[in-house]
């Protein structure tokens, strides 16, 4: 890790030797209401970013645990389908008040496993509270309709859970997805499987301790494995008929095939971006540039889908802007997650490293101007995963590093003049996640939001999700959408039934 102990802040100091306790568990799976290990205790080492140090050994689950944890639910379901449904949202928002208690233990795993900071993860935990609570209180929404189909008949519609739901969640918000993601489908009567990312399996290892009692058996369970096997069984199983997925797009359309080869399954996928902040010439620059470093999440080390990696500003105002950023990231640090007074940690791992650096080289040698960052800053260790954030300018727009998901901290500058169509650049990318426009006139930026190929896109704004509004891609970023009440009705079916008088 960064430095010695005698460099460290007594914050780092206290949160390292709060980790020598959280590490020193016997880290185990959530199953059937128990915490068991893998079959002949087979495990997979975990490694932290901040200097590849081993943290720990987990369990490494395989196809026959995946079959064993799927019955479990099974045999789970038609008592929790049968629960009161405010019920069902009380313990839901249990889970709020468990995550909540352990705010401090659930942040500092996630900082040593993911690298972010461990203030940022704290406020993972309380979003993943927040919607919790959020989807707890919808509860009673779950209603269906009558339709005046006949005047002989009373005709109406129920809604009821699919049965045993995989939730399967990627590495950059651990504790995040592996809370949020449970609320909706739980509330809405199913059992539920998560699999955690293999990088990041910690946080949710020990919410699982947390919540082992919260729920009868089975009716929450949380398996990990190395490598794809533990999630493509979840996929590929029968009884599974819905499906969550949180990643990549090479990751998606994998299971869109596993699943359509076993069956017909409903999936919500979640996927990349490649996310453009359009910037008009009538905008403050500042104010761009403000958005700009927000909506690219350098406090993630740039590791979030919706991150607007792409800034397509306007040549009379560029300069102006890329000066302002500059002067902004000089007061952003790097270094360790363990010490709260840093706003960036480390990439999740070498791997992630490797191809951040490769993107940016190959930028440069194509005629990418260096503007800021570019590597590994001066003041970090050399055995952590440490980069700094990067601006490169006079970017092509399609160049690799302009249509690609890097998912690190680099953001593309890409210039255009009054000749330009700024909104074919922003779409003319496979993704179609988030967007977002700068402009002070107001019929161009309801023009704007309007012919932008995205999901989710904000007007003199960046980065903030807002809860109750459906949060989702267009094009290759995926399917469905999350974070309001549409999630939480699309993990049941409707049902139509007619009584005939």
């Amino acid at each position: 890790m960064t430095g010695t102990e005698l460099e460290m802040t007594p914050a780092e100091v206290a949160n390292r030797a709060r980790l020598a306790t959280l590490l020193g568990r016997d880290w185990r799976l959530l199953v059937g209401g128990e915490l068991i290990p893998a079959a002949g205790g087979a495990t997979f080492p975990v490694t932290s970013p901040i200097d590849g140090a081993h943290l720990a050994d987990i369990p490494n689950a395989d196809q026959g645990l995946v079959d064993q944890t799927v019955q479990l639910a099974e045999t789970a379901f038609p008592q929790w389908r049968d629960t009161d449904v405010q019920e069902r949202g009380r313990l839901v928002g249990m889970l709020a008040d468990l995550i909540e208690e352990h705010i401090d233990d659930l942040a500092l795993l996630d900082a040593v496993d993911g690298g972010a900071p461990i203030s940022v993860m704290a406020g993972d935990v309380r979003q993943a509270a927040k919607i919790c609570r959020y989807f707890a209180g919808l509860a009673l929404e779950l209603k269906g309709e009558t339709i005046p189909a006949s005047r002989t008949g009373v005709h109406f519609t129920l809604r009821q859970p699919f049965g045993v739901v995989a939730k399967i969640i990627p590495f950059n918000h651990p504790i995040l997805f592996a809370v949020s993601k449970l609320a909706a489908p739980l509330v809405a009567g199913n059992t539920v499987v998560l699999k955690p990312a293999e990088a990041t399996p910690l946080s949710a290892l020990y919410f699982g301790e947390l919540a082992q009692k919260a729920f009868p058996p089975g009716v929450l369970q949380i398996v990990v494995g190395d490598g794809p096997a533990v999630p493509r069984a979840l996929v590929r199983h029968p009884s599974i008929r819905r499906i969550g997925f949180t990643g990549s797009e090479t990751t998606g359309r994998g299971i869109l095939r596993d699943a359509a080869e076993v069956g017909v399954k409903d999936i919500t996928l979640e996927l990349g971006g490649k996310n453009a902040l359009i910037a008009f010439p009538d905008t403050d620059p500042a104010q761009v540039a403000a958005g700009a470093v927000r909506g690219m999440n350098f406090t993630w080390s740039g590791q979030s889908c919706g991150s607007t990696s792409r800034l397509i500003v306007h040549e009379s105002i560029a300069d102006a802007v890329l000066t302002a950023m500059v002067k902004q990231l000089a007061e952003h640090t790097v270094g360790s997650p363990l010490d709260p007074a840093h706003h960036q940690g480390p990439v999740v791992n070498r791997t992630q490293y490797d191809k951040v650096v490769g993107f940016i080289d190959e930028a440069r040698r194509m005629g990418a101007q260096l503007v800021t960052g570019g590597g590994r800053p001066a003041n970090v260790s050399d055995d952590g995963f440490y980069l700094a954030p990067t601006i490169l300018d006079r970017v092509d727009a399609g160049w690799p590093v302009a249509t690609d998901e890097i998912f690190g901290p680099v953001l593309s500058v890409i210039r255009w003049g009054n000749d330009d169509d700024p909104v074919a650049i922003a779409n003319s990318v496979q993704y179609g996640l988030t967007g977002s426009v700068y402009t002070n006139d107001l019929r161009r930026a309801h023009r704007v939001a309007n012919a932008l190929e995205t999901g989710y896109v904000w007007v003199n704004g960046t980065a903030q999700h807002f809860l109750g509004t459906p949060f989702g891609g267009v094009k290759s970023s995926g399917l469905g959408r999350e974070e309001s009440i549409g999630e939480l009705l699309s993990y049941t079916q409707e049902k139509a039934v007619h009584v005939i008088i």
